[in-house]
């Protein structure tokens, strides 16, 4: 039998660059963080306080947001500590946490970007039953039904990929802990894992763009029957920031997972990694305020009750 020692701990390698380099790091991490945090805790609070957005739409945006300040503090905070420190070590257990969340998070904002599909479906192409079809019922089981999904797959993800054996090197050739380069650190027979990451996250990533494809597909039918184009163009204003945030998140889901396993590519991944786990979190908030009336109209209410 051979000896082999087994890894306790995880070391992150991150970006390249001496010590000016992760300075520079700390300091592009550290804004698109804070803007990301203040932006969607921020979309909360108007959420909570403008009564004029208690409705479905806002709702589940209030739960993007939410889910977009856990997501990014997933990743974050271990990022900017590495860059001022020497050692980038997290252990077994850290690592095992971070991949959890991670997936859980990733996976639950896949469905509720599905979900907020449907809303704007029915609002577009069934407004008179909308009350009825997107009940404070329907859009509680369709948020908790996200969650359910997204900790399906964290646990699987987590339980098989952290039931291998790790043994020799135990580098990340990432800022964060992710299923690729640790199974490619296994020293266990990681078929079935390869098997069940493409089938479990390939049918969540298919089926939520299935449903975001039909119900837009729809809602551009239904646009185009609008007799006026005033009526067209307040009909699409009412789902452009949602569309804009499908894009960009599936869009970069997409580029990933088409992306070659060579090391030729990690650099470019990380960078893509970056956009998806932190910059997105960042737009959202962006992209729903200043894209949308009601947010605008809101935040106009805020700053005449304040300065009263």
């Amino acid at each position: 039998m051979a000896n082999f020692t087994h890894v306790s701990e995880f070391v992150l390698l991150g970006f390249r660059g001496g010590a000016e380099m992760q300075i520079i790091l700390f300091l592009i991490f550290l804004v698109l963080y804070v803007i990301s945090v203040v932006g969607n805790f921020g979309m909360i609070v108007i959420i909570r306080v403008d009564v004029h957005l208690h409705t479905p739409m806002y709702a589940f945006l209030q739960s993007l947001s939410f889910l977009d300040i856990c997501y990014s503090s997933t990743i974050a905070p271990r990022a900017l500590v590495n860059c001022l420190k020497q050692d980038h070590t997290v252990s077994f257990g850290g690592c095992a946490a971070q991949f959890f969340f991670l997936s859980l998070f990733g996976t639950t904002e896949a469905f509720l970007l599905a979900a907020m599909a449907y809303d704007r479906f029915v609002a577009i192409c069934n407004p008179l039953l909308y009350s009825v079809n997107m009940s404070h019922r329907v859009c509680g089981l369709l948020v908790s039904g996200s969650y359910s999904w997204g900790v399906v797959n964290a646990v699987t993800q987590t339980t098989m990929t952290f039931r291998l054996s790790f043994c020799g090197s135990n580098e990340i050739n990432d800022f964060f802990c992710d299923v690729p380069p640790l199974l490619s650190l296994s020293c266990s027979d990681t078929f079935i894992n390869q098997l069940v990451l493409l089938g479990l996250c390939g049918s969540i990533i298919v089926s939520t763009f299935l449903i975001v494809l039909v119900s837009y597909i729809y809602i551009i039918s239904a646009i185009l029957k609008i007799r006026t184009v005033q009526g067209r163009q307040k009909a699409f204003s009412t789902c452009a920031s949602h569309l804009t945030g499908v894009c960009l998140f599936f869009g970069t889901v997409f580029f990933m997972y088409a992306q070659p396993s060579a090391a030729s590519s990690m650099e470019q991944s990380k960078i893509v990694s970056i956009f998806y786990t932190i910059v997105i979190p960042m737009l959202n908030p962006l992209i729903y305020s200043l894209r949308n009336k009601d947010v605008k109209q809101a935040l106009r209410r805020s700053k005449q009750k304040l300065s009263l």
